[in-house]
């Protein structure tokens, strides 16, 4: 999971493009890079660290032009330790190539023999984008066959890109002296979107939050197979290059990871969450008698519009309780669960007041390995709860996700091979009550605006094991959890999706 910004503007686009970087910062806390054009060339500054960290005064003064690109990274694959896997990746040729990715690719090892011994192009890190630049490089450099480019040639790479390669992609990328070319894989499983500023900016970035919220208005979401190619006169071009595109997002983007004041294929991300609590009331209902739960309280942060809608529901008080320390970053003390269990009681701390003598709801937006539920459960029971009952707005997480997001493999998920019976005994809550597959979907594709493009479906493959990319088996997903970060450095906390500050951090 990352995010990404591209713009085109007729002045400097260093301190845009940060700021922008700034609003999608909880896609991403390990990494940013920036890279900006002046002239025919790039200056790049990148690092690990958060955005804030990163990016200081004379890095700034050393990324001159009017035309960028940045990407925060949360990695999902490769080395999340390595300095030179932080985005974006740069190639010389042809043209000059700087991109940034959101996504996975399921298919990147066979790319990576292929780009060795037919393309011969080197591969210099473990990093799945740095393939997927490597494949669009040579398929434009096909298209383009040595004479000057084109935009046809652009969007004839995209649509080799789209035969070559499998799985999650949004994709901006800078093309030394012609402008920022976007694109998202044919099933749309990653966001993107289009907007312009009033001095005719030009700005493509991961979420709307991003545009709005430095002055862009936004015009629309990149299409799924789509590439948008935009100038560096502010002109902007758009093909369909993939040959049966299905809009089919990934829906726990609308369950946990996206700000809440986005809005991500027409839907928006606050009123899905809405809905999944009136869903979750209904199964609440059937569970836990309503007259038996004193008081409704979420645990921060992205499941509060669910516990809210919730708790209006029910009619049931709604209390803040638990305290989110915003200033706890990562733990280096001592590898393993053991410090999962510490960070849990440094980023939260309860409100005695509210727990004492109380049966409880408490409510969040998913339950993963069930360390952290089961600490927070036990932080209530500390606190003088008299019952702990624990529902979350997402099903059970089954299956691990290919697509991006850092989902353990299936045996550290709590859900995996258990019932809901066992689950709760390994929680500790006196109830536990889980969100429906089908309501869920139901719920978010009810949020979907006027207006906007129709639904396929979504990928809810950690949900329902269904792979929307058609081409994921066992051997597949052992290979993957086999690539995934966290391998070379024992004593940094994991980094998981529970190790994430929350979307609204």
């Amino acid at each position: 999971m990352c995010g990404i910004v591209g713009v085109v503007s007729a002045t400097p686009v260093n301190q845009l493009i940060y700021d922008a970087l700034l609003l999608l910062q909880h896609r991403g806390q390990d990494a940013a890079g920036i890279v900006t054009q002046l002239g025919r060339k790039f200056f790049m500054h990148k690092a690990k660290g958060m955005v804030r960290d990163v990016f200081r005064t004379r890095n700034m003064r050393a990324l001159p032009g009017n035309v960028g690109l940045g990407q925060v990274r949360y990695p999902t694959a490769g080395n999340a330790y390595s300095e030179e896997e932080a985005q974006p990746f740069y190639v010389n040729a042809p043209f000059g190539i700087v991109l940034v990715h959101n996504g996975n690719l399921t298919n990147a090892q066979a790319l990576k023999s292929e780009l060795f011994s037919t393309d011969h192009r080197h591969i210099n890190t473990e990093s799945d984008s740095e393939v997927l630049l490597n494949v669009f490089a040579h398929e434009l450099e096909r298209a383009t066959r040595g004479v000057p480019l084109q935009v046809d040639d652009v969007f004839n790479a995209v649509a080799a890109v789209h035969r070559r390669v499998r799985g999650s992609y949004a994709v901006i990328a800078l093309l030394a002296g012609h402008g920022v070319l976007a694109f998202r894989d044919p099933h749309g499983i990653r966001p993107l979107s289009l907007g312009r500023g009033a001095d005719g900016t030009v700005m493509v970035a991961s979420e709307t939050v991003s545009l709005e919220g430095t002055g862009h208005v936004f015009e629309r979401h990149v299409a799924p197979g789509e590439a948008v190619f935009i100038a560096q006169d502010g002109q902007v071009h758009t093909r369909q290059c993939a040959e049966r595109p299905k809009l089919q997002p990934c829906i726990f983007e609308y369950v946990y990871l996206a700000r809440p004041d986005s809005v991500l294929d027409g839907i928006s991300v606050y009123q899905a969450r809405m809905n999944l609590g009136e869903t979750l009331a209904k199964r609440v209902i059937s569970t836990v008698p309503p007259n038996e739960i004193d008081v409704v309280i979420p645990i921060p942060e992205s499941s509060r519009p669910s516990a809210t809608q919730l708790a209006h529901l029910l009619g049931i008080p709604y209390r803040e309780a638990f305290v989110k320390n915003r200033y706890v970053g990562r733990t280096f003390i001592m590898p393993g669960q053991s410090v999962r269990k510490k960070s849990v009681r440094q980023k939260l701390n309860a409100i005695a007041s509210e727990f004492k003598g109380r049966n409880v709801l408490l409510v969040d937006d998913s339950i993963v390995r069930g360390t952290t539920s089961r600490e927070i459960v036990q932080m209530a029971r500390d606190a003088g709860a008299r019952k702990v009952y624990l529902a979350s707005a997402a099903p059970p997480v089954r299956f691990p996700n290919v697509y991006g997001i850092d989902m353990p493999t299936a045996g550290e998920l709590v859900a995996y091979g258990r019932s809901i019976e066992e689950v709760r005994q390994i929680i500790g809550c006196d109830a536990l009550i889980y969100q429906d597959v089908d309501a869920m979907k139901k719920a978010v594709a009810s949020a979907l605006q006027p207006g906007a493009a129709q639904l396929d479906g979504f990928d809810a493959s950690c949900f329902d094991g269904v792979y929307v990319t058609g081409d994921i088996n066992a051997e597949d997903i052992a290979r993957i959890n086999a690539a995934r970060v966290g391998q070379e450095d024992p004593l940094e906390e994991s980094s998981s999706r529970l190790a994430l500050p929350n979307a609204e951090a």
